[in-house]
């Protein structure tokens, strides 16, 4: 499996927002420039992301977008799933039930849905506050007086 710049920079804009969630909407120029991702790159990403009700956008001179609810209710997992379209690691494993002519005798199967139950299970337990309260510990200037 491999994670697009698509899903990478949707999930680094997500983190964006969630850090900037006290500013009110956020410019997409604004998280361009601090994340270094184009703005038209950007604009392709928010559209994605609209249609899944993650963001809440706002018109005009103060537009802009922010997060629809707390940081701690989305998963890497949810954002992976908009921008990429599915986790699994094997095409097969996309219908449920599974379509596949040898499924019922594939040897190789469960070694691609325990791969898939581990990869959704580990995305799907990490949250956009998870990522920013790691960070912010990882970062923080520890003094002791």
């Amino acid at each position: 499996m491999k994670i697009s710049t698509k899903g990478r920079y949707a999930l680094r804009m997500l983190l964006d927002l969630a850090e900037n969630k006290n500013n009110g909407f956020v410019s997409l120029k604004e998280i361009a420039q601090r994340q270094d991702i184009s703005k038209q790159y950007l604009e392709q990403i928010v559209s994605l992301l609209q249609t899944s009700n993650i963001l809440r956008a706002n018109r005009g001179n103060q537009g802009g977008y922010m997060l629809a609810k707390s940081p701690a209710e989305y998963t890497v997992g949810q954002v992976l799933r908009i921008t990429e379209g599915s986790l699994v690691p094997i095409a097969c494993l996309k219908d449920e039930p599974n379509l596949c002519d040898r499924a019922g005798f594939c040897k190789t199967l469960p070694i691609w849905q325990g791969l898939y139950k581990v990869i959704a299970d580990y995305l799907d337990g990490i949250t956009l506050q998870d990522i920013l309260d790691k960070y912010n510990i990882e970062n923080s200037d520890s003094y002791m007086i």
